[in-house]
């Protein structure tokens, strides 16, 4: 069989993947199930008035998770990239969908059914327990953003968002931890559960003291002590594999590693 162009060719996927926690040959199994498809940004994945039992596999792209709020609003709950599933959770316990999937970019996927999804967990151990691990991930960072957003003003919390996001998607630039995501203000603020302007206030704040520099749909991160001092926090929780309370220090500690992770 020819190499589908649309799917890139990847020898390392991103370590807080699901992908990355599996052996060789069970990756090489897992992305040999499902077809192809290609989402351009602002389709819906999932969701949408759409009961499947499907997941996704993301091949390359960023797809945000979000879900409406009781006020007709749209929350930002995560973030998912490269190596990860989505839509994982409706699957394995065969219950409507509670979120929507929505690409940031274009991207490639693979749609895999859940009978043969159900069917590829039963014969590879390893991946089963690499997506119950994903899935308790997810669990734990959303009560831990429940409990810490929910009481802190915009500014504390827009401050721990942004240290999570630069140590999932951070890459060191000249000037400091770039956050790879093309998240606008608003995209913050559902993520952040605070009204636009509120965090549109926040960042000029961070860009006045020097403590991001921002462009179009680009952070980064200048002053990392001085976010970790806003934040006033001394852990992020773990997101698939991400370590807990890892800090960069210098350029030789990024980006972060997995290696156990999985306190």
């Amino acid at each position: 069989l020819k190499p589908d162009p649309r799917v890139p060719r990847r020898l390392k996927w991103p370590p807080h993947s699901v992908l990355a926690g599996l052996s060789a040959d069970t990756r090489e199994d897992l992305l040999g199930l499902g077809t192809i498809q290609q989402f351009g940004s602002g389709e819906t994945i999932l969701g949408g008035g759409r009961d499947s039992r499907d997941v996704y596999l993301l091949l390359d792209g960023i797809v945000k998770v979000v879900s409406n709020t009781e006020d007709g609003a749209t929350a930002l709950q995560s973030i998912r990239t490269d190596g990860d599933l989505v839509g994982e959770l409706a699957s394995l316990s065969d219950s409507p969908r509670l979120a929507t999937i929505v690409p940031i970019r274009s991207c490639v996927v693979r749609r895999i059914g859940q009978d043969p999804f159900l069917a590829f967990l039963r014969t590879h151990p390893d991946a089963s327990l690499a997506v119950n691990r994903s899935v308790s991930a997810q669990l734990r960072n959303a009560t831990w953003h429940r409990v810490e957003y929910g009481s802190s003003p915009v500014p504390i919390r827009l401050a721990r968002l942004l240290i999570q996001l630069a140590i999932q998607h951070g890459e060191l630039v000249p000037e400091g931890i770039a956050i790879q995501l093309s998240l606008t203000y608003l995209d913050l603020a559902a993520l952040d559960a605070a009204r636009g302007p509120a965090v549109h206030k926040a960042l000029a704040s961070l860009r006045h003291d020097e403590v991001i520099a921002q462009g179009y749909r680009r952070i980064v991160v200048r002053d990392w002590e001085a976010l970790r001092s806003i934040a006033g926090i001394t852990e992020i929780p773990p997101e698939d594999g991400v370590l807990r309370a890892w800090r960069p220090h210098s350029k030789k500690d990024w980006p972060p590693h997995s290696e156990g992770a999985s306190a």
